[in-house]
């Protein structure tokens, strides 16, 4: 058992808490590494399209989980994303400099988006933010100069220090390119929640009325909480793209958006491990259950992968919202404290402030 006693803020706002989880994650971090060298080349590629979600879920985790504000539309972002990246290389940009321009302009666009939407909370700002995700649809077709319209865009050559970034040729460098923008944008994730403005974020979360009191801009947190979330959005949207192949108008539509939230909900919302399970499920469940179904003898069942989705969502709000990486705190705990450990500890706690009650 670990006890970890805290004498300093500064023990509190550590990266890591002690020296075995730093030592766990850099044992999983040569993992990552070693990985082309230890599955094929297929399950190879389903590690990277994992990674992918990852980054696009850590955007929307950081809106939703860390701020409270939720969001249907942030696939009309990773659009956003996969078409300004591509257009900057057409316009002669290098693949790096268009990939981390594009994850910039789409914070940029998503901040202006969010200034109408910032007196907006709940049901309402998830209904306008879906809005924004069909109306995404009709503007790829308009913009057709620029997206393709209905033909789409066929993923230009990536090309990385001398180094051909190709889903086909050489797949393994393609799970790097993933794996380090995933790397890249969790440590922002996770150093942002070490700063005042990740606490600010989290203020607003739990209580608007009791941060605008102690003093935070909420105008302002919400704002700059929406353009983050937007940029990691459009960089997994770009990667996404690229990765695909081929995209248009179809390739980014609402449901998209529908399964990034899934994901979080799935995964553990509030928390950056569920991120990466969310994503892990789907990823996985749609090849789990093609193979399920050919090893059943079975023709493929239309609806299945979201009639699926559906009822693990809905198994989860039921019987474990914490999601998947609350589940496994909930075992840690137990087995921490066995045998002192009792089930109504982890009874959930519902708490809200009065005048908070109707909104």
């Amino acid at each position: 058992m670990r006890f970890h006693f805290k004498t300093t803020y500064d023990q509190d706002i550590r990266l890591f808490p002690d020296g075995w989880t730093l030592s766990l994650y850099l044992a999983l971090l040569v993992l990552m590494l070693v990985m082309p060298w230890l599955i094929s080349d297929f399950y190879l590629g389903e590690m990277t399209n994992v990674l992918i979600w990852a980054v696009a879920g850590l955007g929307l985790m950081l809106l939703t989980g860390q701020t409270g504000q939720v969001s249907l539309g942030h696939s009309a972002f990773m659009a956003l994303g996969c078409y300004l990246c591509v257009n900057f290389m057409e316009a002669g940009l290098p693949f790096l400099a268009a990939f981390l321009a594009a994850g910039v302009v789409t914070g940029i666009v998503g901040a202006i988006v969010a200034l109408p939407a910032l007196k907006l909370h709940g049901v309402y700002l998830a209904i306008f933010t879906l809005a924004l995700a069909i109306l995404a649809d009709d503007l790829i077709v308009i913009l057709e100069h620029w997206t393709g319209g209905v033909n789409g865009y066929f993923a230009p050559e990536i090309w990385i220090f001398g180094i051909e970034v190709n889903r086909w040729i050489n797949p393994a460098a393609w799970y790097y390119l993933a794996l380090g923008t995933a790397l890249f944008v969790t440590l922002m994730y996770r150093n942002l929640l070490r700063s005042p403005l990740g606490r600010a974020f989290a203020a607003v979360r739990d209580s608007e009325i009791s941060a605008q009191a102690m003093g935070v801009d909420v105008a302002r947190t919400k704002t700059i909480a929406f353009g983050l979330s937007c940029a990691f959005a459009g960089l997994g949207g770009a990667l996404m793209g690229l990765f695909a192949g081929a995209f248009n108008n179809e390739t980014f539509n609402f449901l998209i958006a529908i399964q990034l939230l899934m994901m979080i909900i799935i995964g553990g919302l509030g928390f950056i491990h569920g991120a990466f399970l969310g994503a892990i499920v789907i990823a996985f469940l749609p090849q789990f259950l093609s193979i399920l179904t050919d090893q059943l003898g079975s023709a493929s069942i239309p609806g299945l992968e979201i009639g699926v989705f559906g009822m693990i969502l809905i198994a989860f709000i039921l019987f474990e919202p914490m999601g998947l990486y609350g589940r496994w705190l909930k075992i840690r705990i137990w087995l921490e404290l066995f045998p002192f450990a009792r089930r109504d500890m982890f009874r959930r706690q519902k708490t809200y402030l009065k005048t908070e009650r109707l909104r």
